[in-house]
């Protein structure tokens, strides 16, 4: 059994949103629970007051997408819950219009404003977190098991169906040293992500106002980041990206070749990408993102 909802797909500046591009904006949308597939984005998320539900997304019609839930009919409040989920995933609350006024001078990213720029957002900004420790220092197939690792072990059945959903902050905390290093195979990571889970579940640490609080800033936002056992310079801003922050450049292994190779130099400094984009301001990090990654998605 399955029940669908519908979501218009507009930002609040009546922005145009490209579906295709939100589900294929980072490589940590593809991580589990989820899975990006041709055109949909299926994933599992934990419902308040009951079981997790599995959902696929699609674009149903242009300017609409769907959200089938899988599994027993829903209720009212869990179709409500789930529904706000997939808007927070689609981040569907965030004004692109300031940045796409600014793109379409930009010869290299005009192309944006046509709905590209929304990362797809990770239910919670925990999940963010974590699975963006899972990304440091490592090749992609690792942190892909051992996300998988966590999921696959600490992650509550979703009714009717066979997903998991991501791990509570309580359920990753509970594991004792063992768990990480042998069953997630997490290396020195093991003790950070069992720490800031530790600090979640306990609640010294609280890390959602990071995406909800639009009165902190991204200054405020980074310090505490960096606070975080196992987070610094590029996991902050990964994970700042991840939650519509975009004042700050991923430097990294990947995004530093990428963008000399784009503009036909064998080597850039940060500080001559920093100015590069500094004319974007608080959307400085999203413009050097988009300028790397316009070719994962076919143009129509």
């Amino acid at each position: 059994m399955t029940t669908t909802l519908t979501i218009p797909l507009v930002g609040p500046g009546g922005e145009p949103v490209s579906f295709a591009r939100t589900i294929k904006s980072h490589g940590v949308a593809d991580l589990p629970p989820a899975a990006v597939g041709e055109g949909t984005y299926t994933t599992t998320v934990a419902v308040p007051g009951g079981r997790p539900r599995t959902i696929v997304l699609a674009e149903a019609r242009p300017g609409v997408a769907s959200v089938t839930v899988q599994g027993p009919r829903v209720g009212v409040r869990s179709a409500a819950a789930l529904e706000g989920a997939a808007r927070r995933m689609l981040n569907l609350d965030e004004d692109l219009s300031g940045f796409y006024a600014l793109a379409a001078d930009d010869p290299d990213l005009a192309w944006v404003t046509a709905g590209a720029g929304r990362m797809l957002r990770p239910p919670t900004v925990f999940e963010a977190v974590v699975k963006t420790i899972c990304t440091t220092n490592t090749a992609w197939s690792g942190t892909v098991r051992m996300v998988s690792a966590l999921v696959d072990n600490l992650g509550e059945q979703a009714l009717g169906g066979p997903g998991r959903a991501f791990p509570s902050p309580a359920a990753m905390a509970a594991q004792p040293d063992v768990f990480y290093r042998d069953e997630v195979r997490a290396g020195y990571r093991g003790p950070y992500l069992r720490a800031v889970a530790d600090g979640v579940a306990e609640g010294s640490i609280d890390l959602e106002p990071f995406a909800s609080d639009a009165a902190m800033s991204d200054e405020e936002v980074e310090a505490r980041l960096l606070a975080l056992p196992g987070v610094g310079p590029y996991a902050a801003a990964h994970t700042m990206m991840l939650l519509g922050r975009h004042s700050r450049l991923i430097l990294d292994s990947w995004t530093r070749p990428t963008y000399a190779r784009l503009t036909g130099r064998k080597k850039v400094a940060d500080t001559t990408m920093v100015r590069r984009f500094r004319r974007y301001g608080p959307y400085a990090g999203l413009a050097f993102w988009l300028l790397l990654t316009q070719g994962w998605v076919a143009e129509s």
